[in-house]
């Protein structure tokens, strides 16, 4: 087995960017993912993001067993990430009940559309509670993009969109999307809100 592939080292850039805002174009990832609407804080966002992390992690441990896909290599699990925009775009994005989101984790190259549906059904057995089959396994691109760090609770986020729709006005880029990529590098159940650590991103054009 080679040596282990750890994103914060690979792709620094897209996960561990500074509190500055910055351009970069984001390339065509794969990742394990499921729609929703409403309220993150309810229990069915809970059930989403355990099938997100089951199949994840039966991915990552099938080295264990005799079912790991070919090409197969050592990784860290990559974080849960979620792009977000609103139901009815005529409400205050302060209503938590109009949020419509994909969350997802990326997923190794080396998982194809047949291996994540084979784990899917080989997860399904363990977790009968979690909504396994409504994962999908796309590929996205987010290309052209706006990104930074944001430290602090996820209700102080809108003073860090701000900052970085007033760089890109200076550097001849407007936002191009109302919907934004959020990236959970902290877990909210272990760590303060303040120092709570997400990656923000939004599409950009010229």
């Amino acid at each position: 087995m080679t040596a282990k592939i750890d994103y914060k080292k690979q792709d620094k850039a897209l996960y561990l960017p500074k509190g500055e805002p910055v351009i970069l174009d984001v390339p065509a990832m794969s990742f394990v993912a499921i729609e929703g609407e409403g309220d993150p804080n309810r229990p069915a966002f809970a059930l989403e993001t355990e099938a997100l992390y089951a199949l994840s992690y039966a991915v990552k441990m099938s080295y264990k067993g005799s079912d790991a896909p070919a090409g197969y290599y050592d990784y860290t699990v990559y974080p849960l990430e979620g792009v977000w925009g609103l139901v009815d775009l005529t409400k205050p994005s302060t209503d938590k009940n109009n949020w419509k989101y994909t969350i997802m984790i990326r997923q190794p190259d080396f998982l194809t559309e047949d291996g994540f549906r084979y784990f899917v059904e080989k997860t399904a057995a363990n977790k009968p509670n979690a909504p396994l089959d409504r994962l999908k396994f796309i590929t996205m691109a987010d290309g052209p993009s706006c990104q930074m760090m944001h430290t602090g609770s996820f209700e102080e986020e809108p003073a860090s969109f701000a900052r970085m729709e007033a760089f890109c006005a200076e550097a001849g880029y407007r936002r191009a999307s109302r919907l934004h990529r959020e990236i959970y590098l902290s877990d909210p159940r272990r760590t303060a809100p303040e120092k709570l650590r997400t990656v923000l991103r939004f599409a950009v054009a010229k």
